[in-house]
């Protein structure tokens, strides 16, 4: 996949609408609860900013407002923390599209980035509609897509908007592709696979895309379970658990814990998607934190890390610097990785 990028264009002067994934968690008080998906993004907009002349607006989507204004999922919300994070000084827009945005690029001042306000609040967006996709690219003249967690969607802002406006590929997507094409094409032996969390059925595309080249795929998690329970039979690379930890079996057990590890410490090439248990209630958090561990202290490996749990173990575990590329993506990579169509890149392909 060659993407077309934003290095590829002089942006001296212009207007851009950067599509980021501020699409965090965010507590009672509007205190965002992992920051990395901005701190990411901070690559493109300095890369942006460094340009003279340029005015920036800042789009994302924050949780799920079905279409509608919910003052619980306003991105005004976290401006004091995006500010903070990015370093820049935050002008809020009260809208996405309309004359918040065009009356905001036109206040502006020099060294300013502009954020927009939900594209959610729109029910337009998730629909793909694209006279809402016109409405965003109308004030813009360079469109840049960042957003890899939800570019296996086909929204108005993810796919849509590059039907009405020059467009091109952020760092934060040049980096996910060529991290994510990396582990499916050049791939060292021993290869890792380490597969968690839930919904089985989503999963299977997954191990059966990693047991063509893969020497071991780790399964754990309720995807575990729910393989063990329905009898499912994979090919003797597939390493479901042996044992769990209570009758709940809300975590793998000591015995195939310790069987991961192991066989993680051995690798040249891990992946790992998805909690292997009950991650956010100790004591069943026990064999996530000894595989983030593991993945972590196997320096010679080269190893990606996504989704939401298996990235904050990581950071929990103190070794998010550890390892080699954490992805933005939990969704968006197991598409990706899955071989399934992805709008987001494929609208901003050469």
């Amino acid at each position: 996949m060659k993407l077309k990028k934003i290095q590829e264009i002089d942006l001296t002067g212009k207007r851009i609408l950067l599509r980021c994934d501020y699409n965090v968690s965010v507590d009672e008080k509007g205190k965002v609860k992992d920051l990395y998906k901005i701190q990411v993004s901070k690559k493109t907009v300095d890369y942006i900013m460094s340009f003279s002349g340029v005015k920036l607006c800042i789009l994302t989507h924050l949780g799920r407002p079905k279409g509608k204004k919910d003052n619980a999922f306003k991105v005004a919300q976290m401006k004091d923390e995006i500010e903070t994070t990015l370093q820049r000084s935050i002008r809020m827009a009260c809208d996405c599209i309309g004359v918040c945005v065009s009356g905001a690029l036109e206040e502006v001042k020099e060294g300013e980035v502009i954020l927009l306000e939900n594209v959610r609040f729109h029910k337009e967006e998730k629909e793909g509609d694209t006279h809402f996709a016109s409405q965003l690219a109308a004030p813009f003249d360079i469109y840049v897509g960042d957003a890899f967690g939800v570019s296996h969607r086909k929204h108005a802002s993810v796919a849509a908007i590059t039907q009405h406006i020059p467009s091109y590929a952020g760092l934060v997507n040049q980096a996910e592709v060529e991290a994510l094409t990396k582990i499916k094409a050049d791939v060292k032996h021993p290869a890792v696979a380490v597969i968690g969390g839930s919904k089985i059925e989503t999963k299977i595309p997954l191990i059966s895309m990693f047991e063509k080249d893969y020497d071991h795929i780790l399964v754990g998690g309720r995807t575990s379970v729910e393989a063990i329970d329905a009898k499912m039979t994979f090919s003797q690379k597939v390493v479901l658990p042996k044992d769990f930890t209570g009758k709940e079996r809300f975590d793998i057990g000591e015995k195939t814990t310790k069987k991961f590890v192991e066989t993680i410490k051995k690798a040249q090439t891990i992946v790992w998607n998805g909690p292997l248990g009950k991650f956010e209630e100790a004591p069943y958090d026990k064999s996530t934190l000894a595989v983030a561990d593991a993945i972590a202290n196997n320096r010679e490996a080269y190893s990606v890390v996504g989704g939401g749990e298996s990235v904050q173990a990581v950071t929990e575990s103190g070794h998010f610097g550890d390892i080699s590329f954490v992805s933005t993506g939990g969704g968006a990579m197991l598409a990706f990785l899955s071989g399934d169509k992805m709008p987001g890149l494929t609208a901003l392909e050469e």
